[in-house]
């Protein structure tokens, strides 16, 4: 029987798929910059992916409010 190990693969968040090449910069990162600036980098990424991801809202939100306005608009006029 062999001795291998199998490993369950670990959970990584939406905002950050892992490769190869990620893990490597991590590396450097960690190796070249104290535990403060790493974490004011995380945290700058972090802020940046959370304005993405309003800004998609947002987007989307003018989207169905000018859809509905449209379709007030152009048919027949329903009730509030």
């Amino acid at each position: 029987m062999s001795s291998e190990h199998v490993h369950a693969p670990q959970r990584r968040s939406p905002q950050a798929p892992y490769t190869p090449v990620a893990g490597a910069l991590r590396a450097v990162e960690t190796f070249l910059l104290g535990s403060g600036q790493q974490t004011a980098r995380r945290n700058a990424w972090a802020a940046v992916v959370a304005d993405r991801q309003r800004a998609r809202d947002r987007r989307e939100a003018e989207y169905e409010m000018a859809a509905l306005t449209s379709t007030q608009r152009g048919g027949a006029s329903q009730p509030l």
